[in-house]
């Protein structure tokens, strides 16, 4: 996923795909401040979903309320927020084609038994 005005620094290539949704009603800031050479700050409106690629010891800050008055809420480490992008499909796709070929066997089997 590219970031195009605050981009990594590209000597990371560990990075992880994370997601925040705003559970609240009200707008929050959500910003990672603790990774050298790197900003990232988000607005984030009530009941929005924040995708975003971070380093796994990046610690995304949460803050709410007013824009003049707005406090920090909240600390969470990017890891709890991490989506497994594809390779639970993968996994899943691969055992259904394990599946499919031990019933296709199992047919062929029982098929030859009838003719023989």
């Amino acid at each position: 996923m590219a970031q195009i005005l605050d981009a990594i620094p590209h000597n990371e290539n560990d990075a992880i795909l994370c997601c925040y949704v705003n559970a609240t009603n009200q707008i929050q800031i959500a910003r990672i401040t603790n990774i050298s050479n790197w900003y990232f700050e988000r607005v984030v409106f009530p009941g929005q979903r924040l995708i975003f690629e971070a380093l796994p010891e990046a610690l995304l800050e949460i803050h709410s309320g007013m824009m003049a008055s707005a406090i920090l809420s909240d600390t969470i480490p990017c890891k709890r927020l991490c989506v497994h992008e594809s390779e639970n499909d993968e996994q899943q796709e691969e055992n259904q084609t394990n599946i499919d070929n031990k019933e296709e066997n199992t047919i062929s089997s029982d098929l030859e038994a009838i003719i023989a």
